[in-house]
């Protein structure tokens, strides 16, 4: 009877392990105050993420890279409108920020696997791994919203656009910023080779 509540406990504590995500945590920093306000301004902004095109080619072209990463990301998200949602979110969220979809995707494959609810060991939270305090910086402090699928792309991609600034456009070190292992080269190494499998090439 001990044995089995030994192993029981046991595969209770692997099943908590791997819904754990192993990331690093972003870093709080000073802002500046217009910073911090503009960051806040895009995170606010309540638009939902309906891509608009310049002209026919553009939406086919997207509707193509939709279709592709869809069946590339089928065993990870196995329900086809989560998976959908996810992606043209992803999508939008990437394009708002400056930010080429395939990196972004890299970077949340790095962060959490494609796991919604995926909490690491210091407490980043969801999809981009978003450390709990952005919400209380540029947010309105209700840590669970990160959760929420916009909010934590949105979250996440401002975040690696904010790093990127500050770094000059340096992604080697935003994306250790990012994953609060500046300097260092696996975190980036691992975010760049991921993104090489999200690439979309027509």
């Amino acid at each position: 009877m001990k044995c089995l509540s030994l192993r029981r406990l046991a595969a209770l504590a692997a099943m908590a392990a791997s819904l754990c995500a192993h990331a690093g945590n972003q870093k709080e920093e000073a802002l500046a105050d217009s910073v911090r306000l503009a960051l806040a301004r895009s995170i606010s902004d309540a638009r939902p993420p309906k891509p608009e095109f310049p002209d026919i080619e553009e939406r086919i072209k997207y509707l193509h890279w939709l279709g592709e990463m869809s069946e590339r990301l089928k065993k990870r998200l196995p329900d086809m409108q989560v998976r959908r949602e996810f992606l043209q979110t992803a999508w939008y969220e990437a394009k708002r920020a400056g930010l080429d979809p395939a990196m972004v995707l890299g970077l949340i494959q790095v962060e959490s696997g494609f796991r919604k609810y995926a909490v690491s060991h210091v407490g980043a939270h969801g999809y981009m791994q978003v450390m709990p305090f952005w919400t209380r910086v540029i947010g309105d402090g209700d840590r669970r919203k990160l959760f929420n699928m916009q909010t934590n792309l949105r979250y996440g991609c401002s975040i690696l656009r904010l790093y990127l600034d500050m770094e000059k456009g340096d992604l080697y070190l935003a994306l250790g910023r990012y994953n609060g292992s500046r300097g260092r080269p696996e975190y980036p190494n691992a975010v760049l080779a991921a993104w090489k499998r999200w690439e979309f090439k027509q």
